[in-house]
């Protein structure tokens, strides 16, 4: 079923390049190469942490979707005009390649394992009375809200470096996310780190600082990743990252300069907040441009991408949400319901061609 057999290369199995192998597969020679066997629908992992039973339907091998194509477990060490070379040796030669490697994150590599993973973490939940969450974007703010709804007796306590939450927001839906978790028992601390480095396995002792102590018998660690984009220094594209290390894309999506490379998802300069669904947007944007380049189409053809403005729904437990949209800031039930219930598990699977309730379909 491939046409006229062009080789499309994806470096980056999360919730773009996934969605770009599993749109091409059918019309080009398509290799994904991710260092884990499976995708994940990472917005919906923190609720997994309380209920690991639900990452069944989040954590999706890559073989389910992507049917009619290859599957390199590895990452990607180099790139040159014609080929990608990854860390277990293979040298993959491509007419299109798509880079979506997002933020450098340690996770293992098979979905059994990334499974225990969260059981783990739920156990560590459980057995704990209180708990230090580090970190108060959105992220910390969730794992804080999840827990303080399913187990309204442990006490929380959230240390952010910044003087606000959700810094990538505005004020109003910050002070209204606060005022939620007060509502909630969760002590938020502003204007601190902690330092995780010193501690010793048992250590119940927690120093900020400004010299606070806070006891805690867990912590998660709820900060920014780096972009996993430093190994692409040393290759032909090193001209096209930004001092941030962010990749310098077109309105097609195109790397800078380059005509048969794209970028996607979190690692791209597009001026806009990272998010799953716009990373699934300009997934859609490659895939047709693609499909026209594939196909021989005149770059009129082409698709362009438009940076989206401010649009959050951050989730607050199971029911309710804080929303901001360019005119408007709500919380509670409203937004709960569009985004808290299912985190748009379902609506992601379906677009993956999966059963969107059942794991095993």
């Amino acid at each position: 079923m491939e046409k006229n057999g062009k080789r499309v290369v994806i470096l980056g199995g999360g919730v773009a390049g996934s969605l770009v192998a599993k749109s091409l597969q059918f019309h080009a020679h398509v290799t994904l190469v991710d260092p884990k066997e499976y995708f994940e629908i990472t917005w919906a992992s923190l609720r997994s942490m309380v209920e690991p039973y639900f990452a069944e339907r989040t954590i999706i091998n890559h073989r389910d979707y992507l049917t009619n194509g290859d599957i390199v477990t590895s990452h990607a060490v180099n790139v040159t005009e014609t080929e990608v070379l990854t860390a277990d040796g293979h040298r993959i030669g491509y007419d299109y390649l798509v880079i979506a490697t997002g933020h450098a994150d340690s996770v293992p590599k098979t979905r059994r394992e990334r499974l225990n993973q969260f059981k783990e973490d739920n156990q560590k939940i459980k057995s704990s009375h209180s708990i230090l969450i580090v970190g108060g974007g959105p992220t910390g703010v969730e794992l804080a809200g999840e827990i303080a709804v399913d187990f309204p007796d442990k006490r929380v306590t959230l240390v952010h470096r910044g003087s606000r939450l959700l810094e990538f927001i505005g004020t109003k839906a910050a002070d209204k996310t606060l005022n939620w978790l007060k509502s909630k028992n969760v002590i938020v601390k502003f204007e601190q780190s902690v330092d995780l480095s010193t501690l010793t396995d048992g250590q119940k002792m927690y120093k900020t600082s400004n010299g606070e102590t806070i006891e805690a018998d867990c912590h998660f660690l709820c900060i920014g990743k780096p972009l996993a984009s430093a190994w692409l220094k040393e290759t032909v594209l090193k001209n096209g990252l930004d001092a941030q290390g962010r990749i310098k894309v077109d309105e097609k999506l195109r790397v800078k300069s380059r005509n048969n490379i794209f970028a996607i998802g979190d690692i791209t300069d597009i001026p806009e907040i990272k998010q799953g669904f716009l990373a699934q947007q300009q997934a859609d944007v490659v895939a047709k441009n693609l499909k026209v380049m594939i196909e021989g189409g005149r770059e009129c053809r082409m698709d362009t991408y438009k940076p989206h403005s401010t649009v959050a729904i951050v989730s607050l437990g199971r029911k309710e949400a804080v929303a901001q949209f360019p005119f408007l800031t709500i919380i509670g039930r409203i937004p709960g319901f569009i985004k808290s219930g299912d985190l748009f598990v379902g609506k992601t699977r379906k677009q993956m061609g999966l059963n969107p309730d059942s794991a095993h379909a």
